[in-house]
């Protein structure tokens, strides 16, 4: 569990590798600059972790891209305090920025092996979500809705309507939708029964999957 002189130079490093892509909310920016995404990954794979690449992690998911975490985050435009519901715990290491932007984080998770590793590490280095569930991401967790801003980090084939229905009027949803590749898609909820759309070029993703957990 070290955090050397070393993994931080690397992140500096990452964070200028991300600031040139494009991001630039300084907060979202000063996360990705702290947060040890080395101890998130296999430590087969400690010597990538500073690359701007997503790799395996258990249960044949990935720790998302550096680019992508950072991508998602800014489109929330997330204020300290708001409640965020995020759909695909995975390594954690999305929940862990979203902690350290000031969220209160509500994620759920469906492969239970990734759910209860996620669970106890991220208490072990210090990162505390309000609730972390087990479940099918496509149905969200009714019983804390209404969400500020929901953020799924899977490729969805269309957009649950479950996730749009726990979203606060003004509240915003960042999703990629699509099957092979994905369009980052953000859904801003302007009345009980209108939204209006925004699409952000493409990503790739692994699937987010209704019923399997």
């Amino acid at each position: 569990m070290k955090d050397t002189y070393r993994h931080q130079g690397k992140r500096q490093q990452l964070v200028r590798t991300v600031e040139k892509k494009g991001i630039t909310d300084k907060k979202v920016l000063a996360a990705i600059g702290k947060i040890p995404r080395h101890l998130f990954m296999d430590s087969s794979f400690e010597d990538h972790a500073y690359q701007d690449k997503a790799f395996p992690i258990a249960a044949d998911q990935t720790i998302s891209q550096p680019y992508t975490v950072a991508f998602q985050s800014e489109l929330l435009e997330l204020k300290p305090g708001e409640k965020v519901l995020e759909v695909g715990t995975g390594s954690g290491y999305q929940t862990a920025v979203l902690c350290l932007l000031g969220a209160k984080v509500y994620s759920i998770e469906r492969q239970r092996e990734l759910y209860k590793k996620t669970k106890t590490f991220l208490a072990k280095i210090g990162y505390r979500p309000k609730y972390l569930s087990f479940g099918d991401g496509y149905k969200g967790i009714p019983e804390y809705a209404p969400y500020d801003k929901i953020i799924v980090t899977a490729g969805a084939p269309e957009v649950p309507m479950d996730l749009l229905s726990q979203l606060k009027v003004g509240g915003r949803l960042v999703i990629p939708v699509g099957t092979d590749v994905q369009i980052m898609t953000l859904f801003i909820r302007k009345s009980p029964k209108e939204f209006d759309k925004t699409e952000y070029g493409n990503f790739r993703f692994v699937p987010l999957l209704q019923n399997k957990n």
